[in-house]
């Protein structure tokens, strides 16, 4: 596949959006506030966008509300500085009984199958929310991460649209064309704390672990 398939695919969508009469309802998975920075300035134009931070793979729990605050602060000024009415859902957090349905994998390498679990369960529980409240269209910022595989993200979303039909899922790469650069910089600009690992129990272990190893 052309490395640059799913960025095409999501220009053509929102060639195809901007005729529309009113800019369709978007549920985005954020995973965090600097890996929303792109993806939030690319999609503003064309949707309503609400966040849905579902993320009980993030250990420990103060790693957790670190981030969560830090993409509430962002949204917040981007808000006030932009123009935006960016909207945020935040679900319940249960990082144990998350952890539990991970742990088959706990073995895994980091970017491998553990990582594609977690990918399709935390997407599967942001489709639902969409389907239920209506949502037309649903997505993740997670394909702006050079450390994610985007393939593999949109392979899950385009099965998932066609589990729950009455959503569409928006594909998309948003690392090409500088994307994860762009967001670098908007990030840096807002002063958003950038984390060390991903952010479940195992990756932050494989963290601290290879903390240990430089010394």
């Amino acid at each position: 596949m052309d490395k640059l398939f799913y960025y095409n695919k999501s220009i053509e969508l929102l060639e195809q959006i901007k005729l529309l009469p009113r800019k369709p309802r978007l549920l985005l998975h954020v995973c965090c506030g600097p890996c929303s920075a792109w993806p939030l300035m690319f999609l503003n134009p064309y949707f309503d966008i609400t966040i849905y931070y579902n993320n009980s793979n993030i250990y420990p729990s103060e790693e957790y509300y670190r981030r969560l605050n830090e993409m509430k602060m962002f949204v917040d000024r981007l808000n006030e500085d932009s123009n935006m009415y960016i909207k945020y859902i935040i679900p319940n957090y249960d990082e144990e009984e998350y952890s539990k349905k991970l742990s088959i994998y706990k073995d895994a390498r980091e970017g491998g199958e553990r990582c594609f679990l977690c990918y399709r369960l935390r997407l599967e529980e942001a489709y639902e929310y969409a389907v239920n409240n209506e949502f037309e269209y649903i997505t993740t910022v997670m394909t702006v991460s050079s450390q994610k595989n985007s393939i593999k993200l949109n392979e899950i979303g385009i099965e998932l649209q066609e589990k729950y039909p009455s959503c569409k899922y928006f594909v998309s790469d948003f690392k090409k064309k500088q994307g994860t650069e762009i967001g670098r910089k908007i990030s840096n600009s807002y002063g958003l704390y950038r984390q060390q690992y991903c952010g479940c129990r195992y990756s932050y272990f494989e963290y601290l672990k290879r903390i240990n190893d430089m010394k």
